[in-house]
Order: C-alpha cells, then structure tokens, then sequence
C-alpha cells in the first residue's frame, strides 16, 4: 500500500493553516540498512507537528478544531484500509555538530519507538536522556536528535491513542547517509549503551522516513 500524491498534497495543506503550528514534518517510506535492527516495512505515511505550548495544539484538535479536516470523508482514501494512531508528546532537543542539511532532495529521518513500559519510568528517562544522545551526536553527518516523553492531552481526532513510553528522531542528509551512520563506530556505541539500559519491556522499532519540513503558511485577516 502507498499514500497518493494529492492526499499527501491535501494533508499538506491542513496542515500549513493549522492555527498556532511552529513546524510540522511529513514522512514518506524509504530505505536504510541497520547492523542490528530489521524491523520490516516502515509506516506508510506519518506527519509530526509541533507547537509551541499545549493549549495550541489542544485547541486545534478540539471536536471543532482545524485538525478535525485530517479524519473528513475522502481524506486519505488512497490508505483507507490503513490504520492511523495517534500521540501527543513533549519534544526534548539536542545538539549535533552542523545542523545543515546538504541534499537536493529530502532528508532521511530514523523514527524510533518504545512502547514500553519501564520498570521505573523515571530511571529509565533519566539514563535514556544522559547517555543515548550524546552517543547519538557521534553518527557521522547526523543533522537533528529529539527525544519525545509522554504527556497526558485533549483532542478530538477519531483515530486510536497509542501511549508509547518514548520516541526518538534522528536525521540524516539521505537514506545513503543514515545506512552509512547506521554501519558506522558510532552505532556500535549505541549498542553498548543500549545493554545498559534501566530494565523495560515492549523492545523497540526502528523505520526510515524521508522527512518533508512543513512551515506555517502566513494567516490573512480580513478588515
């Protein structure tokens, strides 16, 4: 199954006049190759939005919110039979060497969850948030690392609430510069450090993306 390029196209577009949006990404299937993980296909199609505080975001999912256009009859058709899942989370950024992309097509991002749970959510946060990124800041021609921690939130969206423990996303110039990072020194660190990890269950999955920046489009007020 693939996504159509105009429903891709109409979800852009909602997504550009969301009220208070700071960013937004678009992701789209690619591949990559990880020494260690194969965790099959990736997603069919995803999108991330940030906010800058909760209550914009809230406000845009409420039962009359903007983001109600995403779940309208004919929205998405060409995936109907897929299964769409949602998340809310708050967004923990960290540094990189050079932040600058340098692609003439679209950037690969590696998407990651942990569904979880720890034993001790707070022990496993804090050793996550200490270690794994400044490991990651290691990956030659790494361009971004988030790490994404749960929040509890109001919205309206009809699609099924997934409550993932933690999320990551790193990016890379290509899918031949993530397989490149994912072979090398670095990922056998990450390794190492991931047998460290305080004790969880729900394993991991791991998926490349290709990741379109969706910037808000100006909003017109009228006299």
């Amino acid at each position: 199954m693939s996504i159509a390029g105009e429903d891709v196209d109409a979800v852009r577009g909602v997504i550009a006049t969301t009220p208070g949006l700071a960013l937004a990404n678009i992701y789209l299937p690619e591949e990559a190759t990880d020494m260690f993980n194969k965790d099959g296909p990736p997603p069919v199609f995803g999108f991330q939005l940030y906010f800058d505080e909760l209550a914009e975001m809230e406000a845009a999912l409420a039962p009359s919110g903007h983001l109600q256009a995403l779940a309208a009859p004919g929205m998405l058709s060409s995936i109907a039979g897929s299964r769409p899942t949602q998340q809310a989370m708050c967004v923990r950024a960290f540094p990189v060497d050079d932040a600058g992309v340098k692609t003439s097509g679209l950037p690969c991002s590696y998407l990651v969850h942990y569904p979880g749970p720890a034993e001790d959510m707070n022990s496993w946060l804090y050793h996550y948030v200490t270690h794994h990124p400044q490991l990651m800041r290691g990956f030659p021609g790494i361009r971004h690392i988030e790490v994404l921690s749960r929040l509890d939130w109001c919205g309206s969206l009809p699609w099924p609430r997934v409550d993932h423990m933690q999320r990551n996303r790193v990016m890379f110039d290509s899918p031949a510069a993530l397989t490149h990072a994912l072979q090398s020194p670095a990922r056998l660190e990450m390794r190492a450090d991931y047998k460290t990890f305080p004790p969880f269950s729900g394993g991991s999955r791991h998926f490349p993306m290709s990741t379109e920046a969706v910037h808000p489009l100006p909003r017109t007020t009228g006299k």
